[in-house]
């Protein structure tokens, strides 16, 4: 079982070079795809609380962008955010890397190395 989980959709290109440098670096992982397995509350909550939601709401993405309109009057929550991402689990930035120590959300080599290499 690989200390490494990477979640996020397959055809996303965060995902691909994640992907990528983790296979260059010889890092074990498993891979979590939001539209097979979808995603749940209490992950998005624990997400949340270690880097807050609005690092998690991805709200540069087309999925935002159909539903902005009807929050554009509304006080953005946690809680919000987290119904909109379960709902919408494309809203959820890619990708978010679940390590033993930490979760780290987007694609930073230089993260990715201090947190994974040993």
């Amino acid at each position: 079982m690989a200390n490494v989980t990477i979640y996020g959709i397959p055809n996303c290109d965060s995902i691909k070079k994640t992907i990528d440098w983790c296979n260059k670096h010889k890092i074990a992982f498993e891979f979590h795809n939001y539209k097979k397995e979808g995603i749940k509350e209490a992950t998005l909550k624990s997400w949340c609380e270690q880097v807050g939601w609005e690092v998690l709401l991805n709200k540069k993405g087309t999925t935002w962008k159909k539903v902005a309109d009807e929050f554009a009057d509304k006080k953005m929550t946690e809680k919000i955010a987290i119904k909109l991402m379960l709902e919408h689990n494309s809203m959820i930035k890619r990708p978010v890397i679940e390590t033993v120590k930490q979760i780290i959300v987007g694609f930073d080599e230089k993260v990715l190395l201090a947190a994974l290499k040993k």
